[in-house]
């Protein structure tokens, strides 16, 4: 099968397009640098003269708080530059896996989302990736869309790269302990995209490592796998404020991988233990 990866250059594109090609797919990666995909005529060519069989859109504006300032981006990346991807997929036969993300839900159901219940995001980069999310459905006839949560992995910018540079510079680190999600390794949600691609169970799924917690449980956890005695003060979500309002409760129940027959993805703390196992230097820093 060939596969065009578009977001190859980002942290769950790496990962993608390094799993795909470990499970014998023909796969052609492009980062922003060969495709803008806010460029319509751009997009149509490069996928006329691939002709793909599948394509998975990794490509997003995800800068949350910065989003709040410049909706325009926002919407012009991840609504118009998906529809253009969108039509482009559809005009050649492709089918489209679309990574969308937690925050389209607004958090305020209380227990974990499935995959219907009705999205209703509470910030700018929500809106748009739920925007793309409709654009994906009406534009094409054979789709998948993948949620995904609280990414980290190898590649860019994560809330583990983060903690890790905050213990080497501060003697304690204050965390939110009131917003509660699936921290996810971009590792595990590309194995799943790679074997969801391979089939026609198209529709929507939720991809993130089972069991949830706080991003203040999540540090926690990263100091103790890693022995490290770093003060962690939790905090209420008031004294950290940010630009864009985010979801208090976007944990992922991922129902359609069950219900299709797919293996459940791993709890997040094992997906985590493997990480800073494989990526954690002595120091505690990650490479």
């Amino acid at each position: 099968m060939k596969v065009m990866i578009i977001g190859a250059g980002g942290q769950l594109g790496r990962d993608l397009s390094i799993h795909m090609q470990a499970a014998g797919y023909a796969v052609h990666g492009y980062d922003r640098r060969r495709l803008d995909i806010t460029d319509e005529k751009r997009v149509f060519e490069a996928m006329r003269r691939l002709k793909p069989d599948a394509v998975i859109h990794a490509a997003a504006y995800t800068a949350v708080d910065e989003a709040e300032a410049q909706p325009e981006a926002a919407f012009r990346v991840n609504a118009a530059g998906t529809r253009n991807i969108a039509a482009a997929a559809e005009e050649v036969g492709a089918k489209l896996c679309y990574i969308s993300t937690d925050y389209v839900f607004d958090g305020e159901k209380g227990s974990p989302y499935l995959e219907y219940d009705a999205p209703n995001p509470v910030n700018v980069y929500g809106c748009s990736k739920y925007a793309g999310e409709e654009l994906v459905r009406s534009l094409t006839s054979r789709w998948y869309i993948v949620r995904v949560s609280w990414l980290y992995g190898a590649q860019g910018k994560n809330f583990v790269k983060t903690m890790l540079s905050l213990a080497a510079e501060k003697q304690e680190i204050q965390v939110v302990d009131d917003q509660i999600g699936s921290p996810t390794y971009t590792v595990d949600a590309a194995r799943f995209v790679s074997m969801l691609i391979s089939t026609s169970k198209y529709g929507i799924y939720h991809a993130a490592n089972s069991g949830s917690c706080s991003w203040y449980e999540f540090a926690a956890s990263i100091f103790a796998l890693l022995n490290q005695d770093i003060p962690l003060i939790p905090i209420p979500t008031e004294l950290y404020p940010r630009p864009a309002k985010r979801p208090r409760y976007s944990v992922l129940e991922a129902m359609a991988i069950r219900s299709e027959g797919f293996a459940p993805m791993r709890h997040w703390q094992d997906a985590l233990k493997d990480y800073l196992r494989e990526h954690a230097g002595r120091d505690g820093k990650v490479c």
